[in-house]
Formats: structure tokens, sequence, C-alpha cells
């Protein structure tokens, strides 16, 4: 039988679970996109730290002002597609995302490393529009108790994107970038070949804004929800932080995008160290897509998986298993430390989008304003690599990797504990 909420929310749909499937079709480019391009941060780090000789703390400032950006930027992008809707929030992130891909030009052409990192925050601005946008929007496009299996899904093509940038970047930055180092040529030179990947990502954004700009996809609220059973509001809140399950989760997004991103950051160097497997740059950059390729899997099992079994307890099990792994890695060497930390890649599939969409269950009307608060915690992708990075100069970067378990251990407890649902005190 059908709730007053979920008539209400079928007449803003025109009533066709068409328009369902085809706007959920259409959000999965977004997610690939932002998969590609925070993936190819990973390839850029090296790079850049062999041009401009830079410590593990400097290189990690790329991530800082990128995932800083998520930091400054959430808030006001909640209020934004607030008042907007989600699919304006969607064309003006890819059209500020795309900005700040255009900046890479002039970084390249006055090799200014200061640069490369504003072009960096404002294409990051973008993608956090866009998040703030296309998470709450899968969330509600449909039941709420299928929420994070849909989540997952479209988190599998973000991960498809995160997989394929490490051989994009490989290819086009690391693989062209040899023949230069190989002839001496001037630091001009190897820079030059940022500027070919980053255009080609500009010029997809502003293909997908026009693309957005002009599709007709279902117009939907904060109050649009086809399943209010989990909605504890009930009037009486006027805030999402009211919520201990919501800010509990955004602790867990803080630590769950940094251990991800301080891993994935470190993964080149880590796999170059002669005690694991002294593999030159361009090499390991293919190994890359493996850790991520492993989160694209395991998010199209766990997108199945979601619909059995309870997401908090498959949440709380996966974090363990990523302690587990990053503990072999840095205690062990060799090949049985190199598998291990690539496999957490496979534990971390389907973290994101279950803590996302179990820290947003029943907030109703406070739902655009708690997907920005989710967002903004994702400023942890810029503290814990900078983190490690100090780490990693003053104890060895393999000892480092402490740091990312750490994160880990919180995200086994807000599976277990953290994510019921309950109004703070």
């Amino acid at each position: 039988m059908a709730t007053p909420a979920s008539s209400v929310a079928q007449a803003n749909l025109g009533g066709s679970q068409g328009n369902f499937r085809f706007a959920l079709i259409s959000l999965t480019s977004l997610f690939f996109m932002w998969g590609f391009i925070t993936s190819l941060n990973d390839i850029l780090i090296p790079h850049l730290k062999n041009i401009f000789d830079l410590s593990y703390t400097q290189a990690m400032l790329i991530q800082f002002c990128f995932f800083g950006a998520y930091f400054v930027m959430s808030l006001p992008s909640g209020a934004l597609v607030h008042r907007l809707g989600y699919k304006m929030g969607v064309v003006i992130g890819l059209l500020t995302a795309a900005a700040g891909a255009l900046l890479f030009i002039p970084a390249a052409s006055f090799e200014l490393y200061p640069l490369f990192l504003g072009a960096l925050f404002v294409m990051a601005s973008g993608i956090t529009l866009l998040q703030v946008s296309a998470n709450p929007y899968v969330t509600i496009l449909g039941s709420a108790k299928t929420a994070s299996s849909r989540l997952n899904l479209t988190q599998a093509f973000n991960s498809l994107g995160t997989t394929v940038a490490p051989a994009f970047g490989a290819l086009l930055i690391l693989a062209a970038s040899e023949p230069v180092l190989e002839a001496a040529s001037s630091t001009a030179s190897e820079i030059e070949t940022v500027k070919v990947p980053y255009l080609i990502i500009a010029g997809a954004l502003i293909l997908l804004a026009i693309i957005f700009a002009v599709l007709k996809l279902p117009r939907l609220s904060d109050n649009t929800q086809t399943d209010t059973s989990e909605d504890v509001s009930q009037g009486q809140f006027t805030s999402a932080w009211q919520y201990s399950h919501l800010v509990l989760g955004a602790v867990a997004i803080f630590m769950y995008v940094g251990g991800e991103v301080a891993i994935g950051s470190f993964l080149i160097n880590f796999l170059g160290e002669p005690d694991i497997a002294g593999l030159a740059e361009t090499d390991a950059a293919h190994y890359v897509a493996y850790y991520w390729g492993g989160a694209m899997v395991g998010r199209f099992i766990g997108s199945a998986l979601m619909t059995k079994l309870n997401p908090a307890k498959l949440l709380a099990f996966n974090a363990v298993g990523s302690v587990l792994l990053i503990l072999i890695a840095t205690f062990g060497t060799g090949q049985v430390a190199m598998v291990s930390i690539l496999l957490v890649g496979l534990c971390n599939s389907i973290m994101f989008p279950t803590i996302f969409s179990l820290a947003v269950r029943g907030l109703g009307a406070h739902t655009s304003q708690g997907s920005g608060i989710l967002c903004l915690a994702i400023v942890g992708g810029a503290i814990v690599p900078l983190i490690q990075g100090v780490a990693a100069d003053a104890v060895g970067l393999q000892l480092a990797f402490i740091v990312p378990a750490v994160c880990y251990l919180y995200i086994v407890f807000y599976g277990l504990k953290g994510s019921e649902i309950k109004a703070l005190n």
C-alpha cells in the first residue's frame, strides 16, 4: 500500500519507474568522471614530485588542495543545490571542474607548482558540487530500502573511472615523460606531458554539462521519499547536525576517504621500494589500476549483496579486512606485502556508498544539508595523506601505512554501532 509521500513522489516523477532508470543511467557518467579525475592524482603525485624535487609532505599538498576543496565548498554546494535543484547543481559542477582542468595549461606553461595546486582546487570544487548533487539524488531515486544497493551500483562506475585513469595517466603522462628524462631535457618539457590529458578531461566535462543541461530528468526535492518509515525528524529538528548517525557518519567518511586516498597516493612509491617490488613508476602505475579495480569489482558484487545482507554489518566486515591487510603490508615484504596492499581496494568497494546511505537515512527535509555535511567530511582525503606524508618523511614509507589502518578501525565502530539511527541528546 502506497504511503501519501510515495504517492506524491510518483506524481513528481510522472508515475514512471522508467524515469528512475533513465536518471540512474545518466548519473553513472558523472560517477565515472569524478572517479577518473580523482584517481589521476595518483599519477600526478610522483610525476610532479620528481619534476619539482618535492618531499613526500610537499607532494601530498596535491591531495590536500584537491580534497581541501570539499571542506571549503561542500556546505555552499549543499545550499546551492537546495536553491537551484539537483540538475542545475550537476551542470554548474561540471563546468567548474572543466575550468579547473583548463588551468593545467597555464600551470604547465609557467612551471608553477602552486598554480597546479590552485587548478586542482578549482577542479575539486566542481566535483564537490557533483557529489552533493548526485549522491543524494541516487539515494532518493527509488525505494529507501534499496538506497544502499543503488548507490553501490552507481559507485561501481566511479570505480571504473578510478581503474581506467592510472593506465591513461601512465600512457599520456609517465610514459610520455620517459624519453624526455632519458634525453636530460628541461623541466618545461617534462611538465608539457600533463597538458593533453587535462585538455581531454576539460572537453569531456563540457560535453557532459551540455548533455545534462538539455536532459529531462525527474524533479526531486529533499522531501521526495518513497519510504518515510525511517524519517525520525517528525518536524522537531531544525538541522541535520542533530542526528548522531549523520555526525558519526561524517567522521566515517573522513576516515574512509582519508585512508583510501592515502594508500592510493603512496602506491607507486610503495611498489618502487626495493623490499617490496622495486618497480619503475610506469610499471607501478599499472598496478594502481588493480587497487582501484578491486573496488570496482567489489561494488558490483556489493550492490547485489546489499539487497540480502545487513549493510552496516557488511561495512564492519570489510573494514576489519582492510585493517588486517594493511598490517600485513606494513610489516611484510615482497609479493605478500604488495598483494596485501592492493587487496585493500576490494575491501574499500562498498564503504563510501554504504556509509553515505546509512548516514542520510531518516533525514527527510534535511537530506541536502546532510549530503553537504558528508561531502564536507571528504576533506579526510586532504588531511590523512598529508599526515602519512609527514610520517613517511619521519619513520619511512612502509611504517607510515599505520596511519590508514587507524582510519579503518573507526569504520569498524561505525558499522557495528555508530550507524544506528537516533538523535543527538
